[in-house]
Formats: structure tokens, C-alpha cells, sequence
């Protein structure tokens, strides 16, 4: 499995060869930097670490480029070093991606929203519209862990597989994949190839 950090631009639709509208994400995917090489004999395995460097901050006094986002991606061994930029032209059209992104927070959800649960009924003075209902048995003075309660909704870490490359511009840096990606726009995830 091999990727990069991409900014998540904006959703439109394209019409495909059918004569069909499909959803489709464009992103915007700059020059990742190789920060790291991780080895089999030093660290057990082999990974690269990527940053995605912030154009308007200044670089550090050591003259080391200031980085928005870091992580590893798993890459097969090969002619890499550090200071070397990955780039668009990584991905090719009909290739199966995946999209690990943080999710767009909602606030303080009921559990109606959050869960999914069914409400009460709305006539005949019912006062139980959407409530929880009950949390526990009698018998068990406390509430168990792990029951489904209101509470922060989103702005948690979401993966949305089998994406597939409809659109590669290496050229001004655009990628474009089917079907939503996690997060807000200008948000930055992380885009991977399966396999």
C-alpha cells in the first residue's frame, strides 16, 4: 500500500460513459516531502513518513520546512530518500483507493441523530417525543458502559474504502476519486492505494 496527504477541494457530479451522474470529490494533492525512512533493521519494518509542508509559515532556524500534517504510509522498498517529494502522478486512473479522514463535527447530538433511534409518539399526550427511554435494569444501580447516550457527535476518525481515480492532473496537482471523502472542505486526509 503506497499514498499521501491530499486538501479536500470540493464535491460535484460527472456524467459517465452510461450517460449517468456519479458524485465525485476533487482534491488537491501538492508534493508530499519524505521526512523519514523507516527500516526492517533499525525499526523492524519498512515505512515512509510524509509531510505535507505549510507554504505560509516561515522554516525552522535549522532551515527545516515547517509541516502541516506527518504520518507513515507503507511503501515497498525501493529508491527513496529523505527530502524526496511524492507527487500526484503516484495514482493513475482506475486505481481502488481509500480515504482516512476526521469527520465533520456535529455539536452535542441527541440520541435521535446519533444513534438512530426510533421517538415516541407524538399524540394522544405522550410527553416521550425523543428521549432515551430507559438506560438500564432496575437491579444494577448504575448506568452500564458503553450504553448509547446523548453526547459530541463527528470529529472522529472515518475510512471510506473502494474510492476508484476517475481524474489525474499531475500538472496542477488535482486528483479526482467517486463518492464522498470524509471531512469539511480544505480539510487534509489521507489518501491510499489498496492493495
Amino acid at each position: 500500500m503506497s499514498g499521501m496527504f491530499v486538501t479536500k477541494l470540493l464535491m460535484t457530479q460527472a456524467i459517465t460513459e452510461d450517460g449517468k451522474a456519479r458524485a465525485i470529490t476533487i482534491m488537491k494533492a501538492e508534493p508530499n516531502v519524505i521526512t523519514q525512512i523507516k527500516l526492517p533493521e533499525k525499526d523492524g519494518y519498512f515505512a515512509i513518513q510524509l509531510g505535507l509542508p505549510n507554504a505560509k509559515a516561515k522554516p525552522t532556524k535549522a532551515g527545516i520546512p515547517v509541516m502541516r500534517r506527518k504520518g507513515e504510509f507503507k511503501y515497498s522498498e525501493g529508491e527513496y530518500k529523505v527530502g524526496d517529494k511524492i507527487t500526484a502522478e503516484l495514482f493513475a486512473i482506475g486505481d481502488t483507493v481509500r480515504a482516512v479522514g476526521i469527520s465533520k463535527g456535529k455539536g452535542f447530538a441527541g440520541t435521535v441523530k446519533r444513534h438512530g433511534f426510533s421517538r415516541g409518539p407524538m399524540t394522544h399526550g405522550h410527553d416521550h417525543h425523543r428521549a432515551p427511554g430507559s438506560i438500564g435494569p432496575m437491579g444494577m444501580a448504575k448506568v452500564a458502559k458503553g450504553m448509547r447516550m446523548a453526547g459530541h457527535m463527528g470529529v472522529s476518525r472515518v475510512t471510506v474504502r473502494n474510492l476508484k481515480i476517475v481524474a489525474v492532473d499531475a500538472k496542477n496537482q488535482l486528483l479526482a476519486v467517486t463518492g464522498a471523502v470524509p471531512g469539511h472542505t480544505k480539510s487534509i486526509f489521507m489518501l491510499q492505494k489498496n492493495g
